[in-house]
């Protein structure tokens, strides 16, 4: 038996880089099984380490086979040095440190309204409009807003205006049967409009503004090291969405994403009355805990969207959640706690007042 100093050294989120560590000097097939457990360290239920005390086998955790089990076991037993991690993988919230915010507020998470992006079959999601809509049901939820990509986005399945006419009758379609049943849950007519470096998107402007809502991101030129601060500030001042969606463009362990002068990205988001998001996705965590205070600091609202890409992800939303926690985000400034109404009068109000400064030029 180990003792119990050293069982509580290592957690999932150093284990994480220690095995994306291991992976720089494996054999191409090993090294493909390392990075994709240390990807899925950070939803291990449990802490390794306590498994191990309890002398339960490791290989019950998503991606631990028995070679990488020896591996852990080894660290655990004789914990070595773990470095500060590089861009590429730090500040990554696990499931354990997530659920240990949240017992802060151990209200936040039953009291949110929705979840604010997810995917479809529509383009790259696994689930149908009616299944995510039940998952949302399920949570407790009032909405959950359907955001699949727009037609720039090819490789994601990406749907055109023509596509998105029919999606939204088939959300209508979804919210009649809800209400019929009694249900409180509807789902918004949404989209992820996908954004050039301008921030321009690239879908007709009159079929976003018949959408509830809309989230614009940027899918290229993610790998640029220069300052980006002007891309951002284009991209918010894009009349045609209210979230900028996944900011930095971050992704665990390949892309550290973008720098910018956040303080004043942030500044315009707040003028605007325009929010950011945190997407929880946890690949992406994007906002990073130290943006999201930045945002916090800046009074800018705060949007958390899952990235869904199936009814199992949309527990995800812990992460979104615990990190807004932790930044000392008021709920107030957090638009997954606004009912359904409030959040379209929000919407309502962002358009007018984008309308008001695009007449005034």
């Amino acid at each position: 038996m180990l003792k119990e100093s050293t069982l509580t050294t290592l957690t999932n989120s150093n284990i994480a880089e220690l095995l994306a560590i291991e992976a720089e000097n494996a054999s191409h097939f090993v090294q493909r099984a390392l990075r994709r457990a240390s990807r899925r360290a950070f939803l291990w239920d449990e802490e390794a380490a306590h498994l191990v005390e309890q002398n339960r086998s490791l290989t019950g955790l998503s991606g631990i086979g028995p070679y990488i089990e020896k591996l852990i076991m080894r660290w655990i037993a004789d914990p070595p040095r773990v470095p500060k991690p590089p861009s590429l993988r730090r500040d990554f919230l696990t499931i354990p440190q997530a659920r240990a915010a949240l017992a802060r507020r151990p209200a936040w998470l039953s009291e949110l309204k929705g979840d604010l992006q997810m995917h479809t079959q529509w383009s790259d999601g696994s689930g149908s409009v009616s299944e995510m809509v039940e998952g949302g049901e399920q949570r407790g939820y009032e909405y959950v807003s359907i955001t699949d990509h727009s037609k720039g986005l090819a490789i994601a399945g990406g749907i055109d205006e023509k596509q998105l006419s029919q999606q939204a009758k088939e959300i209508d379609s979804v919210n009649r049967t809800s209400k019929v049943a009694g249900k409180k849950i509807r789902a918004l007519r949404s989209i992820e409009l996908n954004l050039n470096p301008r921030g321009d998107g690239d879908m007709d402007k009159r079929s976003l503004a018949r959408l509830d809502l809309v989230l614009g991101c940027f899918h290229s030129s993610l790998r640029k090291k220069e300052d980006q601060t002007s891309r951002y500030i284009a991209a918010l001042r894009n009349p045609s969405i209210q979230i900028l969606g996944h900011p930095r463009g971050r992704i665990y362990n390949f892309r550290p994403g973008l720098s910018a002068d956040w303080s004043r990205v942030f500044g315009v988001a707040a003028e605007l009355d325009k929010a950011v998001e945190i997407d929880a996705y946890p690949d992406r965590q994007d906002l990073s805990l130290d943006l999201v205070r930045l945002a916090k600091k800046a009074g800018c609202r705060i949007s958390l969207g899952t990235d869904s890409h199936g009814l199992s992800q949309l527990a995800f939303i812990e992460l979104g959640l615990a990190s807004a926690v932790l930044a000392g985000v008021k709920r107030e400034r957090i638009l997954n706690f606004m009912s359904r109404g409030k959040l379209l009068d929000w919407v309502a109000s962002v358009r007018e007042l984008a309308f008001l400064r695009t007449s005034q030029k």
